[in-house]
C-alpha cells in the first residue's frame, strides 16, 4: 500500500517579504501536520512519500505539479493526504455548476498574478481517481469572506492584533460582481454537499473533506503559548495524536470541535464523506 502526502502551507504571499496579505501560523501548521502524520505512521516523513511547499516555493503551478505528483500512480488501498493552510476565497462561477454562483478557492503564493485555484480545478484533479484510493482533504482556510465580525468580537483588545482571518478578498475584476448574487448556502470546496450538521455524508465521492469551518465562516490564527497556529489544525493534530489511528473519523471530528468552542472561537469545523459508514471507520483507513 503506497502512502503519499502533499503539504501546503503559506505565510509569505507575494510579494515576497512585507506587503502581501501575509499570515503567521500555515508554515507551523505544516510542521505539525508533517509531524503527526510520521509519527502515527500514516504517511512516512520521507521525500518519496512527502512533499512539503511553503511560501515563495508554493506558486500556483508548483502546487498543481504536485497535487499530479500526488494521485499520479496511486491504486486501490493507496493512502493520499493533501493538507492546505493559508488564505481561502470566493470567485465568479463562471462554468455555471453552482447554485450560488460562486466557486471556493484556495490561494497559492502568487494568486495575485497567476490565479486561485478553484473547486473545479481540484475536483477535476481528485475525479481521475480510481476506486478505492483513500483521499484525505484537510483543508484549514476560509470558504467565504463572512464571519470575521463575529470572531472579532471574541478577542479581547489585548489579544485583537494577534487574530487573523484566513480569507483575502479575490481581485476587483471578480469581487465587484460577488454580490449581486443572493447570499445562498455554498457547496464546499470539493463540490459536497454542506449542511447544519458538523459532519455530514457526501455521495459518489472518492475523498474524505476535513474543514476549518463552515462555508460561511472564516479560519482563525492565533498566539497559542508564543506560537502562531491555524486554530483547526492545532487541534486536529492534538486530538488525533492524543487519541491516535484508532479513533473514528467522527468521534475526532466531535472532539476537534468541542475543544474548539470551548476555546470560545465560533468556527465549527467540516467533516465530509463519501458514505455514512465512513464516519465510523478509522482515521485515515
Amino acid at each position: 500500500m503506497a502512502k503519499k502526502a502533499l503539504l501546503v502551507g503559506i505565510n509569505d504571499y507575494a510579494p515576497a517579504g512585507t506587503g502581501g496579505p501575509d499570515l503567521r501560523g500555515c508554515v507551523n501548521d505544516v510542521h505539525d501536520m508533517a509531524n503527526t502524520l510520521s509519527m502515527l505512521g500514516i504517511v512516512p516523513a520521507t521525500p518519496p512519500s512527502m512533499r512539503i511547499l511553503t511560501d515563495c516555493r508554493a506558486t500556483r503551478a508548483a502546487i498543481m505539479d504536485a497535487l499530479q505528483w500526488l494521485i499520479t500512480g496511486a491504486r486501490k488501498g493507496d493512502r493520499l493526504v493533501f493538507y492546505y493552510s493559508g488564505h481561502g476565497s470566493q470567485v465568479i462561477d463562471v462554468s455555471g455548476d453552482e447554485p450560488d454562483g460562486k466557486d471556493e478557492t484556495i490561494c497559492p503564493h502568487d494568486f495575485a498574478t497567476a490565479g486561485m485555484i478553484l473547486d473545479d480545478d481540484l475536483r477535476k484533479i481528485f475525479s481521475s481517481l480510481s476506486a478505492g484510493v483513500n483521499l484525505d482533504v484537510i483543508l484549514d482556510s476560509c470558504h467565504s469572506g463572512t464571519g470575521t465580525r463575529e470572531l472579532s468580537a471574541l478577542a479581547t483588545t489585548s489579544d485583537e492584533l494577534s487574530v487573523s482571518y484566513r480569507y483575502v478578498e479575490p481581485p476587483i475584476d471578480v469581487s465587484f460582481f460577488l454580490d449581486s448574487y443572493p447570499s445562498l448556502p455554498v457547496r464546499g470546496i470539493l463540490k459536497q454537499r454542506k449542511g447544519g450538521k458538523e459532519a455530514i455524508v457526501a455521495p459518489g465521492l472518492n475523498q474524505v473533506l476535513w474543514a476549518g469551518c463552515r462555508s460561511n465562516q472564516t479560519s482563525a490564527e492565533a498566539s497559542f503559548d508564543g506560537v502562531y497556529r491555524g486554530l483547526f489544525t492545532l487541534n486536529f493534530c492534538k486530538v488525533l495524536r492524543g487519541a491516535g489511528v484508532t479513533i473514528t473519523r467522527q468521534n475526532l471530528n466531535i472532539q476537534i470541535c468541542r475543544n474548539i468552542k470551548a476555546s470560545g472561537y465560533a468556527q465549527v469545523p467540516q467533516l465530509e464523506c463519501v458514505a455514512a459508514e465512513s464516519l465510523t471507520e478509522k482515521v485515515f483507513a
